[in-house]
């Protein structure tokens, strides 16, 4: 399928008007009357919990790709920090993912970012996704799960009642930090790991996509940015694969593996890595 023939699919409107309340709500959040240091603050915490802890540590590289285990509680924890970041349910996101990186650049991907940097990034989300049809092939360990199957399908009224938490404690102000501000810049930060890992950068391993690293994308993904080094080896728990390629994902993985809470983790040979 080529960018022309996006056309032919239907256009998603629930999902093109929930983007468009989210946006506008963002803006609305530097209006004089809801602006504050504090929902700043608020919005930057709960920006590391749900993308960094939730999307990047939980939903990525401990449950899509299984690069290490923890234990039932803490890997639970970590679900329901990611489903705060309201990427849609967690079983369709990571039978989405896995189905990515099994087709990533080519014409069933369903974020191909050979259609271009907007299609990555965001326009594929305004569509129907055929590769919905895919994700139970892809989910069968965590499909039958009914604590996954909770945050699947109410995904939305949790944040509903983390927006009730944030006006009783700080009023308007922290909801539209802490939710509307949040979401968004949590949102464009996954989205460039679709697209602009995809067009900027440098490529040190050969993959069959055009997966690249880039560093800017890298700190503010908590480490996603490593692109290229994932999609080579993407049972690696650590992205970021030279000295100075900062992954702070890694590093909170060994933290939680010197507390005993991460075992069986997944990397790459050193000498692989070095070439």
């Amino acid at each position: 399928m080529t960018v022309a023939a996006s056309t032919k699919l239907r256009l998603d409107w629930t999902m093109i008007i929930a983007l468009v309340i989210f946006h506008i709500g963002a803006v609305c959040a530097f209006l004089p009357g809801l602006f504050s240091w504090q929902g700043v603050g608020v919005a930057l915490l709960l920006h590391w919990i749900t993308g960094g802890l939730g999307i990047t540590l939980g939903w990525h590289r401990l449950l899509s790709h299984r690069s290490f285990q923890t234990p039932k509680w803490l890997e639970y924890f970590l679900a329901f920090c990611g489903t705060l970041a309201l990427q849609g349910g967690i079983i369709w996101w990571v039978g989405l993912h896995r189905h990515h990186h099994l087709h990533s650049d080519e014409d069933v991907d369903h974020h191909d970012s050979k259609k271009g940097f907007l299609w990555s990034h965001v326009r594929w989300m305004c569509f129907e996704i055929p590769a919905e049809s895919d994700i139970p092939r892809f989910t069968k360990d965590i499909a039958d799960d009914p604590f996954y199957q909770f945050l699947n399908n109410y995904f939305f009224p949790l944040q509903v009642v983390l927006g009730v938490i944030l006006y009783a404690i700080g009023g308007w102000s922290f909801v539209f930090w802490g939710v509307f501000a949040r979401l968004v810049v949590v949102y464009h930060c996954t989205w460039l790991v679709n697209s602009a890992t995809h067009k900027f950068g440098y490529r040190t391993f050969e993959t069959t996509d055009i997966s690249t690293n880039c560093w800017w994308v890298a700190l503010t993904t908590y480490g996603e940015g490593w692109h290229n080094n994932h999609h080579a080896y993407q049972y690696s728990a650590r992205h970021g694969m030279k000295w100075w390629e900062l992954d702070i994902t890694w590093i909170t993985i060994q933290v939680l593996q010197f507390l005993g809470l991460a075992t069986k983790v997944k990397l790459v040979e050193a000498k692989t890595a070095e070439e």
